[in-house]
């Protein structure tokens, strides 16, 4: 498929069919999310892909125990507020795969010349490692779609990060970045809305 046709067809799937994602199929995400630029080319990422459904619902069940422990807003709504956002955090655990991100701490060029910590340095360039991730994430998301699968990036989970890392044997120095859930989308989705070409660009000659 043509890059920018995959790039138009590119949406987040949140419900699937339960055809499994072939084990190549995850290879090949993984493959093209590791040729994504990283900072210094350090490539500090390891992805770990998850198709155990008993393992999905633990998981899920930890994310929806750690929300339901968040102390309510005063309005009115809270609770319903707090449901929809565990459908939003937990729906992978009915995705056929899921990929988890970890990443490790990389060391900048600067800090060996400066005497500022690697974490002042990493904040003072609005956290590349962090950058680096999304682009990896990205190269999933768009051979996902490449190879016939839907995908949906996701944050939410990590409200129980520490639970999560303890199931999926991350241990320092790598930390739970991100996840993304894949699988033969279970009704056909449009893309949403984008804003218009005029609205974002801007030239400065």
């Amino acid at each position: 498929m043509e890059l920018s046709e995959v790039i138009k067809q590119r949406a987040s799937i949140r419900v699937f069919t339960d055809e499994k994602v072939v084990i190549a199929d995850l290879k090949e995400m993984v493959r093209r999310a590791g040729m994504a630029p990283s900072v210094n080319n350090y490539q500090p990422w390891k992805f770990i892909a998850i198709t155990n459904s008993h393992l999905l619902h633990r998981m899920a069940s930890e994310v929806a125990h750690k929300i339901s422990t968040l102390p309510n807003s005063d309005i009115k709504r809270a609770g319903l507020v707090k449901s929809q956002v565990e459908w939003f955090a937990t729906f992978f655990e009915n995705a056929p795969a899921v990929i988890a991100l970890a990443m490790e701490s990389y060391e900048t060029v600067l800090e060996k010349g400066v005497s500022i910590s690697h974490e002042e340095i990493n904040r003072m360039r609005n956290y590349p490692d962090i950058q680096s991730a999304g682009a990896a994430i990205q190269n999933i998301l768009l051979t996902a779609v490449d190879l016939g699968y839907g995908a949906c990036w996701l944050s939410a989970p990590l409200v129980a990060k520490n639970e999560l890392e303890s199931l999926l044997n991350i241990t320092s120095p790598w930390k739970l970045i991100a996840f993304v859930a894949v699988g033969k989308p279970k009704i056909s989705q449009k893309p949403s809305n984008r804003k218009n070409l005029d609205d974002i660009f801007e030239l400065m000659e």
